[in-house]
């Protein structure tokens, strides 16, 4: 059975060594302590959600903190390809799941889109707030899924900001009803980025498409059904995963 895993600061492991002792401290630790009851001569992984981790025995706890005594530090190469879930804003808590199975299928970035036909509008404040918590979703999902490199959040972007980042990723992938290309047929390149797009409840309004188009993106069908937001994503990162690094 895989080890709890608990996210540290960036940066924070860089310096340990086996047979150190690291703190964990702060609401991770607090998490640790009071809702997971962990207890002296337990293991745990902890991650700084970049790459590097360690895995040890908890020597000491106290109210609010522990002390993992280190036995093992493990680096984390930069995933490449890369893969990366362009997710139109969705009413209700649809985006937030997608991001969420997304994350537990080893997404790398999540990018918010605010596509022309999405309900949702990330402005101001209510815009920020909405962006904190798909980045809580995604740490949630991260130790969920024991993964010890956490997936980015990219910037919200437009429709001319993926039409501008289409060029420079090795493929970039519309998910779309009546494409005639079936994703499962797709390669997956062995380097630089693999964008999958997926539109709002609406779709993807049919100059977004013919834009992305002519940047050089393909359109792609997942089956004979249509999937919900939700879904959608998620499932295209399977059946790419399922042709790369799932074998």
């Amino acid at each position: 059975m895989t080890l709890p895993v608990h996210l540290v600061a960036p940066g924070s492991l860089d310096a340990v060594a086996v047979g150190g002792v690291v703190r964990l401290d702060g609401p991770e630790g607090r998490h640790a302590v009071a809702v997971r009851r962990t207890r002296v001569g337990e293991r745990l992984t902890l991650a700084d959600g970049a790459g590097r981790s360690v895995e040890g025995e908890v020597a000491h706890v106290e109210r609010d903190s522990l002390d993992v005594r280190v036995e093992l530090v493990r680096d984390e190469p930069e995933p490449n390809p890369r893969f990366v879930l362009v997710q139109a804003l969705a009413k209700g808590d649809r985006d937030d799941q997608a991001v969420e199975a997304a994350t537990e299928c080893g997404v790398d970035e999540v990018v918010p889109w605010q596509a022309a036909r999405s309900i949702v509008q990330w402005r101001g404040e209510r815009g920020e707030k909405a962006r904190r918590k798909w980045d809580a979703v995604l740490v949630a999902a991260t130790k969920q899924s024991r993964r010890t490199r956490r997936p980015v959040l990219g910037p919200t972007s437009t429709t001319a900001d993926l039409v501008a980042r289409t060029p420079e990723a090795a493929l970039v992938l519309v998910l779309h009803e009546d494409a005639t290309e079936p994703l499962a047929g797709v390669s997956v390149p062995d380097a630089g980025d693999v964008l999958v797009v997926v539109g709002p409840e609406g779709g993807i309004a049919p100059d977004e498409v013919a834009a992305l188009e002519a940047a050089g993106a393909r359109t792609v069908r997942l089956g004979s059904t249509v999937l919900r937001a939700s879904s959608a994503g998620p499932a295209a990162l399977a059946v790419l995963s399922a042709a790369s690094r799932w074998r």
